[in-house]
């Protein structure tokens, strides 16, 4: 069964910046877990899984524009801490978790105050180009309760 709209899909992968390290590895954990068609995954990295089938492992480069876009300059933001998701101590250059009207967000923390933090809203890889190692390990259809949720679920998918 190769992947196409309204499957789901597992996979395993390791993530690293073109000419670099890895520096993400889903074989640490439980496998990725999607539903295929449903703007759930970076679209250059749906697009390259579009027609695989279990058991294949590619490799695709994605530029800024198929990964998490591009940078955008002055997207620096003063947030009250208490609209972050990320509990803890908080230093400038962690990655953190904000809560937002859109859902979690990830940004960069820039400066810390007393009550605001400053960050960067931009996703920590944007303006990035990344090499994705992919294999695909399972392909199945989606269920009707998936299908009506928009989201995979599973170990490695969407919990309810």
């Amino acid at each position: 069964m190769s992947i196409s709209q309204d499957k789901v899909v597992s996979f395993h992968y390791r993530l690293k910046e073109e000419g670099g390290e890895i520096f993400e590895d889903s074989h640490d954990g439980s496998p990725v877990l999607y539903l295929h068609g449903h703007n759930s995954m970076l679209p250059g990295l749906e697009e390259a899984l579009e027609g695989k089938a279990a058991g294949d492992s590619f490799e695709v480069t994605l530029d800024p524009d198929k990964g998490y876009g591009r940078r955008q300059e002055g997207a620096v933001q003063r947030v009250p801490k208490k609209h972050l998701l990320t509990k803890g101590k908080i230093t400038p250059g962690q990655v953190v978790q904000i809560n937002t009207e859109h859902g979690a967000q990830e940004a960069v923390v820039i400066k810390v105050g007393l009550k605001n933090v400053d960050i960067d809203a931009n996703h920590p890889l944007a303006g990035k180009t990344l090499v994705f190692a992919v294999e695909v390990l399972e392909v199945r259809d989606a269920t009707a309760e998936e299908l009506s949720h928009g989201h995979a679920h599973g170990e490695g998918g969407h919990q309810h």
